[in-house]
């Protein structure tokens, strides 16, 4: 239709004035599948790709245009459809356009169209922080705008698969990388966005090489190989203990900064994508512990964190020592800076210590194997 063809030459239009004020967003728009149709009622994305009424599109002022246009990208990079989970999609929604809506609200020369929802008290938040406080406040929930569109699955296609999901997060993060290098003062994000990207950011270490030693022991002979793949000649492990609890404590002093949060939480999906049997017990930690949380997947709500005060290592290893049982494959997984107080005794536990940004020097850790966490440049 030609109608659809104009709308289409319009977006590529407003994707390069959007160039011009905002590179970032301007480039992560370059890796968005963008569709037009008449069987949505504004825009809408299903987690794959973008899909914009014409009606709807013409009649946006220009600044609107970037604006929606931003605020879509903004949902596809940010994957707000598979980390919707089991939520409630309705108030997700909502949620999500807190967040997208606020960030938009940061930048010049973009615009939303009149209606949209702003909770400026909010929108600094990551949208499952959001989620959160809507869900326990209902009566400020019910009085909120609707979104300004659809964040669903498409009826038409089946739900994201798992290897479809990691096939889009990689990618997405691929373009927020390279979107990363268009940005002449890094830093400069507004807040919401940086919380968000410290929801996805992805793990950097090898979590099953780290993990392993601690999940099984390597047999001596063909009794200890897994007899099901032997004809294949795949000489895989038989795990007689399959389990391995990973008690994981992310520092959330105030020493530790957003970034450097985000990378924590990179690594922690990481251990939980490392192997299908890791049950994982999570604490935040400053000078005092938070937990335990289990999240035992790596689509596991996580609850906000808790923290900004000291740094104190001794309450994490003691809530651990009196919960754990002897007989139990375990390791603890601490991510921090290193700066603060250790325990006078080393635990009889494995301890993997995952600093960065400016750290302790290894020399200093009294006990454990301390592994180091280095960002990406310009990331």
């Amino acid at each position: 239709m030609q109608e659809h063809h104009d709308v289409h030459k319009q977006i590529s239009g407003a994707i390069l004035q959007l160039r011009l004020r905002q590179p970032f967003f301007a480039t992560l728009s370059l890796f968005a599948q963008i569709k037009v149709s008449d069987s949505v009622d504004t825009a809408m994305t299903d987690g794959r790709s973008i899909t914009f009424n014409p009606a709807f599109w013409r009649q946006l002022t220009p600044a609107e245009r970037l604006g929606v246009l931003t605020h879509e990208v903004l949902h596809t990079a940010l994957q707000h459809v598979p980390r919707r989970g089991q939520r409630d999609a309705y108030l997700w929604n909502i949620a999500a356009d807190i967040v997208v809506n606020g960030i938009i609200a940061h930048l010049e020369g973009l615009e939303l169209p009149r209606g949209h929802v702003r909770e400026p008290d909010l929108e600094s938040l990551s949208v499952e922080e959001v989620y959160q406080q809507l869900q326990q406040n209902p009566k400020r929930a019910a009085q909120l705008r609707a979104p300004l569109d659809l964040q669903q699955q498409s009826q038409q296609e089946d739900p994201l698969s798992h290897a479809e999901h990691d096939r889009q997060r990689d990618y997405w993060w691929r373009a927020i990388k390279q979107a990363r290098s268009t940005v002449v003062q890094p830093g400069r994000f507004p807040l919401g966005l940086e919380r968000e990207l410290a929801r996805i950011e992805p793990s950097r270490l090898d979590w099953r090489s780290y993990l392993w030693r601690f999940l099984t022991q390597t047999p001596s002979d063909f009794s200890g190989f897994d007899r099901r793949f032997i004809g294949q000649r795949l000489y895989l492990d038989a795990q007689d203990n399959e389990q391995l609890y990973a008690y994981i404590a992310i520092d959330t002093s105030g020493s530790i900064s957003d970034r450097d949060s985000g990378l924590f939480l990179g690594e922690l999906r990481g251990i939980l994508a490392a192997y299908p049997h890791v049950i994982g017990q999570l604490y935040y930690v400053d000078t005092a512990c938070y937990g335990p949380y289990e999240v035992s997947s790596v689509s596991a709500e996580l609850p906000p964190p808790r923290g900004r005060g000291g740094t104190d290592f001794t309450p994490f290893f003691e809530r651990v020592l009196a919960e754990h049982e002897p007989w139990q494959n375990a390791v603890c997984v601490y991510l921090t800076d290193g700066f603060g107080v250790f325990p006078k005794e080393p635990p009889a536990l494995p301890v993997l210590w995952v600093v960065t940004g400016h750290h302790l020097e290894r020399a200093s850790f009294p006990f454990g194997e301390v592994i180091e966490l280095v960002p990406d440049e310009g990331s």
